[in-house]
């Protein structure tokens, strides 16, 4: 199953980041000069997309690890409506937009060990509700259901995380208030 990552694991290497690396020595994975191997799926979220690719591009800097990007249908317009899309062409090995559940093929790659581990980062409450049930029709969420059939160490960063008032930054600057439902969380 996969992990909720808390928000103090944002900023500081954690045990997602050890987990990943542990597998890549007892596996002998990383055939690319040694270096972990990162799958990083971006939903619709808005909610903590700065600070997300903040920590993936300080985790870059400081680790340099192999990312390939995938960006969601939604993720790709939330990327571009908060002007970041050229921050993950520009520092990351690849980015890719979903154009079906299964195109591009993430989740054959994290199947079949492509990847040293799976983040989600940030996930709507959608993403979220989907993997926990079982369903499996985006390319996000069909590559977490094959990454935990595979035991693929995958980690899930929630935008709805606690009940109650939580305020976010849109792009302009300006913040916004949002009431997050029990149903949300």
């Amino acid at each position: 199953m996969g992990k909720i990552v808390p928000q103090e694991y944002l900023g500081e290497e954690d045990d997602w980041l050890r987990a990943g690396r542990k597998r890549l020595q007892e596996q002998k994975l990383g055939k690319k000069n040694g270096r972990l191997r990162i799958a990083w799926g971006i939903s619709g979220a808005g909610d903590a997309i700065e600070e997300c690719i903040d920590v993936m591009c300080s985790i870059k800097e400081k680790y340099n690890p192999e990312v390939g990007v995938y960006l969601s249908d939604a993720g790709k317009y939330v990327v571009r409506y908060y002007r970041l899309m050229d921050v993950l062409e520009n520092n990351f090995d690849k980015v890719s937009v979903e154009k079906n559940s299964n195109v591009p093929f993430l989740a054959g790659m994290v199947q079949t060990g492509r990847y040293d581990m799976y983040v989600i980062a940030p996930a709507t409450s959608n993403t979220v509700a989907k993997i926990s049930l079982g369903i499996a029709d985006t390319m996000i969420t069909n590559a977490a259901s094959m990454a935990m059939k595979a035991r693929l160490p995958t980690y899930i960063f929630p935008v709805d995380r606690v009940v109650g008032k939580t305020v976010t930054t849109v792009p302009s600057g300006k913040t916004l208030t949002l009431y997050i439902r029990k149903e949300d969380v």
